[in-house]
């Protein structure tokens, strides 16, 4: 329920405006016809054929794709491929293209040959593997010390999420929209030397099951293991995140006194705010000591519903 005609003003210009912030927060209708509208994408889903197309890619990622692969698994491939491209940034082969070239990555630094891994992915030349090689993870003699890391999607009903894991840890959480997402994750790879491939790992499917969980209520704690990937005062603060229960509210003093300085408050701040695991690691559940909600790096209306999702 909208409740004052500030509000009403600030969901009419995301509508307008198309502010993806808002995405679930409200629904829009035309009065004069009847017609009830989505006017931001609720639930966000990937359309079907793209489905289909990751879930033939996961179960077999080593597979060079041709056109009749498409009649096979009874889509359209123009129509899917479009579809595809529109999700993803990347077409259908340079996706399935990233996800063979991520699996060579991984045995090269295990000790195998260049040359079986060419062979392995499907290319016929050397050069066209060293230049396919390059282009996505660099040189193939460079890599001894670099990590390969899945990245993919998760839609909620407040936007669509991305995640960055690998077998073990889940290193990134964020909603795709939120800002400065771009420089964090280009930091985020140059610190850790890290290549990233689309493609699901392990943790991927917990997250994506978990959170799914989550937004039905019907879970209240996490179990996925995180990466934390921060100062050991940063770890302290998430820590405590980590540790609080669905429904608490928490402030930046508060947190700065279970660390023992209260005086701390704004370092608190400044931990929360560089949190990179939304939702699980709780950064919402953070208000100002004034009773006003505070800022989040998903946008406050998205605040605004997990603290209603998790309160009721």
């Amino acid at each position: 329920m909208i409740e004052s005609e500030q509000q009403k003003e600030i969901y009419y210009d995301a509508l307008v405006k198309k502010n993806t912030e808002f995405d679930g927060i409200f629904f829009a209708g035309i009065k004069t016809t009847g017609v009830f509208c989505h006017p931001l994408s609720f639930p966000q889903e990937l359309p079907p054929e793209v489905k289909v197309l990751v879930d033939a890619v996961e179960q077999n990622p080593e597979k060079e794709w041709k056109d009749y692969d498409f009649k096979l698994l009874g889509i359209h491939s123009a129509s899917a491929r479009r579809k595809f491209k529109k999700v993803y940034g990347m077409t259908f082969v340079q996706y399935a293209r990233s996800r063979r070239i991520g699996i060579a990555f991984k045995e090269i630094q295990n000790g195998s040959k260049v040359i079986d891994q060419q062979i392995a992915s499907g290319f016929e030349s050397a050069s066209g593997f060293n230049d396919a090689f390059t282009r996505i993870m660099g040189s193939p003699s460079k890599i001894k010390n670099m990590k390969v890391l899945n990245t993919n999607f998760i839609e909620t009903p407040i936007g669509r999420m991305i995640s960055i894991s690998d077998d073990n840890y889940l290193y990134l959480l964020e909603f795709e929209n939120r800002r400065g997402l771009e420089t964090e994750i280009s930091n985020f790879r140059k610190r850790h030397s890290a290549r990233l491939i689309y493609g699901s790992t392990k943790i991927y499917e917990l997250t994506s099951k978990e959170i799914h969980l989550y937004f039905e209520k019907k879970l209240d704690k996490f179990t996925v293991p995180v990466f934390l990937d921060g100062s050991q005062f940063q770890k302290n603060v998430w820590n405590i995140l980590l540790e609080s229960q669905s429904g608490d509210v928490l402030t930046y003093k508060k947190i700065a006194a279970l660390l023992g300085n209260v005086k701390k408050s704004q370092a608190v701040g400044n931990a929360n705010g560089a949190n990179k695991i939304a939702i699980i690691i709780p950064c919402h559940r953070v208000i100002n000591s004034n009773g006003e909600i505070g800022g989040y790096g998903g946008g406050k209306e998205r605040k605004k519903y997990l603290l209603n999702l998790e309160s009721s």
